[in-house]
């Protein structure tokens, strides 16, 4: 028996699952989490992978936006057959190093520092990024990627490589970081 499990993006619910069902032929449960520090929410990542997995003999995976760079960081080690990602931050040290450089900060400034606000919302935090960089996921599973050619926060080159190196699909659609709902569901039933 196959089961399909979902992480969200920041600000995302795990009852989001709920909008993948008509297009899987089988249970569709989203993992519930909201701490989006990688080394708390990878934790909780494989603790309800674990509980929702449980039973079944075949696992998909679906995961927004840094659910994507969650997911690959908590779950490399499962026996995951097949991975949706949509709008994926899939380089999340670049992602940072990016946001620094946009607002015109240093990586010695951020250690000395520690955490320093910044205009995109979460704070900038030398020890996420230390962590980031001490713990890369590694990616094994074949991924197909839903990639917006107007995403601000995955560049496309990023996005191309990770493709190219993990020897994942990649669409690409004229859209935002924000997909339209429609546009996932036509790429997953086509992908699935």
């Amino acid at each position: 028996m196959k089961t399909v499990i979902y992480t969200h993006g920041m600000g995302g619910i795990a009852e989001e699952a709920e909008n993948y069902r008509g297009v899987f032929n089988c249970p569709v449960s989203g993992i519930d989490y909201s701490d989006y520090t990688p080394w708390t929410a990878r934790e909780t990542i494989r603790r309800e992978y674990e509980k929702l997995t449980r039973g079944y003999d075949e696992t998909e995976l679906i995961s927004v936006s840094i659910g994507a760079y969650l997911s690959m960081l908590a779950l490399s080690d499962k026996p995951i057959k097949r991975a949706y990602f949509i709008s994926p931050v899939v380089d999340m040290e670049s992602l940072i190093l990016d946001m620094m450089a946009a607002q015109d900060i240093s990586e010695a400034e951020l250690k000395e520092k520690g955490e320093i606000e910044n205009k995109f919302g979460e704070p900038l935090s030398w020890k996420y990024l230390s962590f980031v960089r001490d713990n890369p996921p590694i990616w094994n599973v074949p991924t197909e990627i839903l990639y917006a050619d107007k995403d601000h926060l995955t560049k496309a080159e990023t996005i191309k490589t990770f493709a190219k190196d993990h020897r994942a699909g990649l669409t690409v659609i004229n859209a935002e970081h924000y997909i339209r709902q429609d546009a996932v569901l036509a790429f997953l039933k086509e992908k699935h």
